[in-house]
């Protein structure tokens, strides 16, 4: 079993569901994107670019879907939040499965995708 399966299929639910639902909406959305275990959670790359990380944060009560741009995208997506402070990740917080909008998450994707596709570097603050 890879590391990433291996990482999903060690938590609790509902967690474990709402991240394996996830990933099969990135996956099947963006074709191209390449699935690897990184910092112990899964990241989302394009190319060599991350683009996006799942990960349950110590303390809280959700899968935070954290997109590395983030901050490029929030105008446009209010449903990414600075829920820590952070520079330049925002993200969805699923408590559920029901959380996600589906369509409009697509949507997200893939202007995710092509702001990696066309910037330099992923980190850039």
């Amino acid at each position: 079993m890879k590391p990433v399966e291996q990482y999903f299929f060690n938590q609790k639910e509902p967690y474990q569901s709402i991240m394996l639902y996830v990933r099969s909406v990135i996956l099947n959305t963006l074709p191209d994107v390449v699935e690897r275990y990184s910092y112990k959670i899964p990241f989302y790359n394009i190319g060599k670019k991350p683009m996006l990380y799942l990960n349950i944060l110590k303390g809280k009560d959700y899968v935070d879907v954290a997109f590395v741009q983030g901050i490029l995208l929030e105008n446009e997506y209010p449903v990414l939040k600075d829920d820590n402070n952070r520079k330049q990740v925002r993200s969805i917080q699923l408590r559920s499965i029901e959380d996600l909008d589906h369509e409009h998450f697509q949507e997200l994707l893939h202007a995710a995708a092509e702001g990696i596709r066309n910037s330099n570097k992923a980190w850039f603050i």
